[in-house]
Order: structure tokens, then sequence, then C-alpha cells
């Protein structure tokens, strides 16, 4: 084994215009919270309970798209979803529809531990979360003033706005306002970057964990349901890697992109790094998205196909990175 590893992200497709300011503050939280990682990592923490650590801490700060500053539905009010899946026997659980759940991560782990399924949703889901005890508050917790200025920008456009940034050929800027070549599901869309985060993790035991969470698209259709919560297409863990995936959702969904790192890996006999490349490379089509990964010999990588990632990651040997572009 080559000792653990830990990989978080923040989102794929990144506004080359960005503030400074903004910048800052993705990689000081995204700084945080691998020091979080790190830290359980070094207790002996199982790569399961680490990444649920991690992407619970993102859900409760507001800068991400996930939990506290989820993206608004058409009707102004947050339905988040979230997966975790643990390498290890290949268990998993998602969740999709919450509205009061303060960490939507935890609920999907209680998914995977304290139910016969593997995946409920919306009012299956709250009865749930309740059962459970697990903490709830008003959907009002969830939502932030920028996030209601940017669902009225969306609406005056009459637009779905998607879940990253990408620059726009010929403009010098992104937003609502301006016409999108890019198509979902073959309509145009247009662009805004609320960012979906995710977190991968593989201990000093060679056990690989994933998870990723998520408010979705703003002003999405009430139900839309993303990749996020997809075992396969937006999370996946297995006994040879783990990998949590973020951008445009329908294309990850039909590129069933998270599970196709690690076929890559088992049926071609790829490395980590080569597998990502691939997959990114091969498996988008005309889609916009990124991953992160780790490998069960403590091997990280990560690969997009847009403008920039949030993005950082850890090695036991001392290795530590915070990027957002190439």
């Amino acid at each position: 084994m080559g000792g653990w590893a830990i990989a978080v992200h923040g989102g794929a497709g990144v506004d080359p215009n960005l503030p400074t300011e903004r910048q800052e503050q993705a990689k000081q939280l995204l700084t945080r919270v691998l020091n979080l990682g790190i830290a359980a990592l070094r207790s002996s923490v199982s790569a399961i309970d680490v990444v649920e650590l991690v992407v619970r801490e993102l859900e409760s700060d507001p800068l991400f798209n996930s939990g506290r500053g989820s993206a608004l539905t058409e009707n102004g009010t947050v339905e988040m979803e979230a997966s975790i899946m643990d390498g290890s026997g290949r268990r998993c659980g998602s969740v999709s529809g919450l509205t009061t759940v303060k960490n939507p991560v935890s609920l999907a782990r209680l998914v995977m531990d304290k139910s016969p399924h593997s995946y409920l949703a919306f009012s299956g889901a709250e009865k749930f979360a309740k059962q459970m005890g697990v903490e709830t508050v008003e959907n009002e917790y969830f939502i932030t003033q920028e996030n209601v200025e940017m669902l009225k920008s969306a609406k005056e456009a009459d637009s779905i706005v998607f879940d990253y940034r990408i620059p726009i050929t010929g403009h010098e800027t992104c937003g609502t306002g301006v016409r999108s070549p890019i198509h979902m599901n073959g309509l145009p869309i247009s662009l805004y970057a609320p960012e979906t985060v995710g977190c991968v993790v593989v201990d000093s035991q060679g056990r690989c964990a994933a998870a990723t969470s998520t408010g979705g698209l703003l002003n999405k259709r009430t139900g839309r349901i993303g990749d996020s919560p997809i075992i396969g297409a937006g999370t996946y863990a297995c006994e040879l890697c783990a990998v949590s995936c973020t951008g445009e959702g329908e294309a990850i969904i039909r590129g069933t992109l998270a599970r196709e790192v690690g076929a890559v890996m088992e049926y071609k006999g790829f490395g980590l790094r080569d597998a990502v490349e691939f997959v990114i490379k091969e498996r988008l089509d005309e889609g916009k998205a990124g991953l992160i990964a780790v490998s069960n010999t403590g091997e990280v990588a990560y690969g997009f196909n847009c403008v920039g990632m949030f993005r950082g990651c850890a090695t036991q040997n001392g290795f530590m990175e915070v990027s957002i572009w190439d």
C-alpha cells in the first residue's frame, strides 16, 4: 500500500473572471477541509468516515453549492441530493429532494448503514430522516441572498442555469444574459457557478470511499435529479479506486463517468491517472465535467475538460495542493 490519500472538489468549470477574493475564499475553504481530513486520516479514521466528515463541513459552508448555499429551484426552494459509497463491499447510499436535512451526506450514509435500500428520495427520504433523528432545519436556512438574486436573474432570462461556469466563446464574461452555445439534452442553457462538492479518500488500510453533495441546477424544475446521487455516475468506489464527479449532470449520467474510471482500471489495466485521462477524453461526448479520484495504492488524480476546477489533494508522504486552474 502507498499510504492514505485524499482529494476534494468544489465544482468543475470556473469563470475566468472570478474575483480574486472569491478565488481565495474557495482556496481557504478547500485547505480547511483538507486539513480536517488529513487530521482524521492521521488518527486512523476509516475512509468512509473521512469522506462523510469532509463533505459535512463543505455542506455547512455557503460558499459552494451543497447544503447551506444550495442552488434554488424554479419555486425559490432548495432540493438537495447526495451520495456516499464505501469501496469495501461496494456499499452505498443516496438521497434526493431533501428540503430540511441539514447535512444530506449523513442521511445518505444512514440509508447505506441503517436501511435495506440504496436510494431514498423526496418525502420518503424526509420521513426516513425523522425516523433516524437527524438534524433538520427550515428550508430558509439553506437559502442565501446571493442565490435569491441569481434566481431572479435566471427567471428574467427565462433560462435554466447550469451548475458550473465555463467561458462563452466570443464573450468576456459568463452570465444568464449571454446566449450559450452549450446544450443539455439538446436544449440550450445559460451558465452560472454554484458548485457541487465531493471528497474521495483511500485510508492507510487501502480502503477507498467517495461522497458527493449538491443543490443541483439553479432554476431547475422541481423534482429534477442530477448525477450527484447516482451511484456509478456522480459517485463510485470499489476496491481499486474512489471517484467523485462534478459538472454537466446529464452528460455524467449518460457516460456513467465515475464507474468508467474503475472499469477502465479493471478491464483495461490502466493506472489511475491514465484511466482518468481516458474517461474525461472519451466518455463525455460534448459534455463538460470534471472528477477527482484516488486509488487503493495511494495515488491521486483529477481531470476536467472545462476551464478550471476547485480542487485540493494531499497524500501521506506530505504532498498537499490546492488549485483552481490548469
